[in-house]
C-alpha cells in the first residue's frame, strides 16, 4: 500500500513537471505573425492636392492602425497606374484592390452617377446633400448599384464645388465667353448655360489655366483650387456653388474586401462609413480659412454671379435634371426622391 502511494506521487510530480514544461514550452515559442495584406490603391487626386493627404493618407493611416498593421494601403497619385476614368474597372475587376474616383468618371456603368456629381443649383447647404446621402438613402442606392459591377462603393465627403476664373462675371455676355475646365453633369450643364466646357486632368489643371486654354476651373472649392496652386493664375473665386455634392468616392473592390477576415472587413466598413462624417465637417472648416487666407494673402476676390446669370443657371439646370431621369429606373427613383425633398425644403 505504501509503496502504490508512493507511486501515485511520483507520477503526479512528473505530471505536473509535464505540464509546467509544455506551459513554458508553448510561452516561449514565437507566435506566428499574421499575414499582412496590401492593397494598391489609384487615386483621382494628385498629390498636391489637399484631399489626397487629408482624406486618402488620413484613410491609410486609420486602417493600418486599427487593424494593427494587418492592412496596409500602397498609395498611387493620379495618373500613376491607370487614367482617372479607367480606376472604376480597375476596381471592378480586381486589378486594384482599392481607388478614388469622382462619381462622373463611371457613369457609363452607373446610372446614378451624373446625380451623386452633383446636380446643378439644387442644394443650398452642405448639410442638405449629406443627409440626403445618410439619411434618405442615396447612399445606399449607390451602393447597391456599385455592387453589380463588384465594388464597395464609400462617398468620402459632400461639399461645394466653386469655380475659380481668370476675370470676373460681371454679365451674362461675360459667362457665355468663358472657357471652364469641368467633369461629368456640370460640363454638361455648363455647356448648355452658354459656357464652352471641356474635361481636363487634374495634373494638367494649372498648366491649361496658365496658358490660356481654360479661363476657368473647378476643382472642389477654395481648398482644392488653393492646394493645386489655381489662384496664383486665377484671382476671382465664384459663388454661389456650381452644386454641393459628394464629388469624391472611394470605391473597393468587392474581391478583395471578401478575402479580408471578417473582423477586418468590419473595420473597413467603418472606417469608410466614419470618413463620410469626418471629412464632410473638416471640409466645411477649412474651406472658410482656406478662402479667408488666400483673399488675404493672394489677392483673391470673391465674384458672386448677378441675380441674372443666376436666374439663367438655375432654369437651365433644372431642365437638365429630368435628363438624369432617363439613365434608369434607379435614376427615376433617385431624382424623385430629391425633388421631394427640395420640396419639403421649400426650393421647389
Amino acid at each position: 500500500m505504501k509503496m502504490l502511494t508512493t507511486a501515485r506521487k511520483t507520477l503526479t510530480v512528473y505530471a505536473s513537471a509535464l505540464t509546467l514544461g509544455l506551459t513554458a514550452a508553448l510561452a516561449s515559442a514565437p507566435v506566428a505573425a499574421e499575414k499582412t495584406v496590401t492593397w494598391k490603391v489609384q487615386s483621382h487626386w494628385p498629390g498636391s492636392s489637399s484631399s489626397y493627404e487629408d482624406s486618402l493618407v488620413r484613410l491609410q493611416k486609420v486602417l493600418e492602425e486599427r487593424t494593427d498593421g494587418r492592412l496596409k494601403l500602397q498609395l498611387y497619385e493620379a495618373g500613376s497606374l491607370f487614367k482617372a476614368k479607367d480606376t472604376f474597372n480597375a476596381v471592378s475587376r480586381g486589378i486594384l484592390e482599392m481607388g478614388t474616383i469622382s462619381p462622373s468618371y463611371a457613369q457609363d456603368k452607373m446610372s446614378l452617377a451624373g446625380i451623386a456629381s452633383g446636380l446643378p443649383f439644387a442644394f443650398r447647404n452642405v448639410w442638405e446633400a449629406a443627409y440626403f446621402h445618410q439619411g434618405l438613402g442615396f447612399e445606399q442606392m449607390l451602393r447597391d448599384e456599385a455592387a453589380e459591377h463588384g465594388v464597395y462603393w464609400a462617398t468620402d465627403k459632400v461639399y461645394p464645388t466653386e469655380m475659380v476664373i481668370k476675370q470676373p462675371v460681371n454679365s451674362w455676355e461675360d459667362f457665355t465667353k468663358l472657357k471652364i475646365r469641368s467633369s461629368g453633369a456640370l460640363q454638361t450643364f455648363l455647356t448648355e448655360a452658354g459656357a464652352a466646357a471641356s474635361y481636363i486632368p487634374g495634373s494638367e489643371l494649372y498648366s491649361a489655366l496658365d496658358s490660356g486654354i481654360v479661363d476657368g476651373a473647378h476643382w472642389g472649392a477654395s481648398q482644392g483650387a488653393y492646394s493645386m496652386g489655381l489662384y496664383e493664375v486665377a484671382k476671382y473665386h465664384v459663388q454661389p456653388a456650381l452644386n454641393i455634392a459628394g464629388t469624391d468616392v472611394i470605391i473597393v473592390s468587392q474581391k478583395a474586401l471578401d478575402k479580408l477576415p471578417e473582423d477586418m472587413q468590419k473595420i473597413v466598413k467603418q472606417a469608410l462609413d466614419e470618413q463620410f462624417w469626418v471629412r464632410t465637417n473638416e471640409y466645411l472648416y477649412k474651406e472658410r480659412i482656406t478662402l479667408a487666407k488666400a483673399i488675404s494673402e493672394q489677392g483673391v476676390e470673391v465674384n458672386t454671379l448677378p441675380d441674372d446669370v443666376q436666374q439663367r443657371l438655375t432654369k437651365t439646370a433644372q431642365s437638365l435634371w429630368d435628363e438624369e431621369a432617363k439613365r434608369g429606373d434607379n435614376a427615376k427613383k433617385a431624382l424623385d426622391l430629391l425633388k421631394n425633398y427640395l420640396t419639403e425644403l421649400g426650393y421647389l
